[in-house]
């Protein structure tokens, strides 16, 4: 299923000056009016550093209002203010509504640790209040609804997110979170996940599009890239173009590199 199936830049970008409009990538795609397309069941931004995949991933995520894994809502974490300035300047073509979605960047998983861990901590605080300040039929009644709330957010991500490791952490709320008929806006999954971990989200990503959801994730990972009848948008310079799996320079290099290492570890 496509959620999205493509996006433009309205011509008022044109005329704004600071970051995101100006990044080359920005300013080729509001002047041209060319569409990026995004009409698969997944799509990924592959890249330099500094190209504008995030960027661009970031500001779809705004304008499709997704939750967000971090420290703070996407609508009013402060480092993703240039993706809301992005936002409104962004034409999507939607097709059908998802029932849920979800934006996650690798950077901010920590942030998104310290909320579940505040959150759970107030919860106990709160039932701890109750029982003290309540007596008979409504403390069991105001402190059972505390309790709950505290056993599903336990069941969810666990009792402590920080016992296990980051990749397992990271793998882990995807798996809880990623449900059917969704859409998944993903910055680097692969960042703190080991290649066994990595194969495991690929099994994810398969369930996934199976029952109806969409992901686009901006990626180094040949692994990720490697998923079937993935669309790779390739960023570069000022344009964005579709590559097959082998063209990309990514997969190239690490083939290379993996064949005969000592040939380039001579060259460092």
């Amino acid at each position: 299923m496509a959620f999205l199936r493509g996006l433009t830049l309205a011509p008022g970008a044109t005329e704004r000056s600071e970051f995101p409009f100006s990044l080359p990538l920005v300013r080729r795609l509001a002047e041209s009016g060319d569409a990026v397309p995004l009409d698969s069941p997944v799509t990924f931004f592959v890249g330099e550093n500094g190209t504008g995949k995030s960027t661009l991933l970031e500001g779809i995520a705004a304008a499709s209002r997704l939750a967000s894994l971090g420290a703070d809502d996407l609508a009013r974490d402060p480092t993703l203010e240039p993706a809301r300035r992005l936002a409104s300047e962004l034409r999507i073509t939607r097709s059908g509504r998802p029932k849920r979605g979800l934006f996650f960047r690798a950077e901010d998983f920590f942030g998104f640790t310290k909320r579940l861990l505040a959150s759970a901590a107030e919860l106990r605080r709160e039932e701890a209040e109750l029982a003290e300040e309540l007596t008979g039929y409504g403390r069991t009644l105001a402190t059972g609804v505390v309790r709950g709330q505290r056993h599903a957010l336990e069941a969810r991500y666990g009792e402590d997110p920080d016992a296990a490791s980051h990749g397992e952490s990271v793998l882990g709320v995807l798996q809880s979170r990623v449900l059917p008929q969704g859409l998944y806006l993903l910055d680097e999954p692969e960042t703190p996940l080991s290649p066994l971990r990595q194969l495991a989200l690929l099994s994810l990503l398969k369930r996934a599009v199976g029952e109806g959801s969409q992901f686009l994730i901006a990626t180094h990972s040949p692994m990720l890239m490697a998923f079937p009848d993935a669309r790779l948008l390739w960023f570069e310079d000022d344009r964005v173009e579709e590559r097959a799996y082998e063209s990309i320079e990514h997969v190239a290099l690490t083939r290379d590199f993996l064949a005969n290492p000592d040939a380039f570890l001579r060259e460092l």
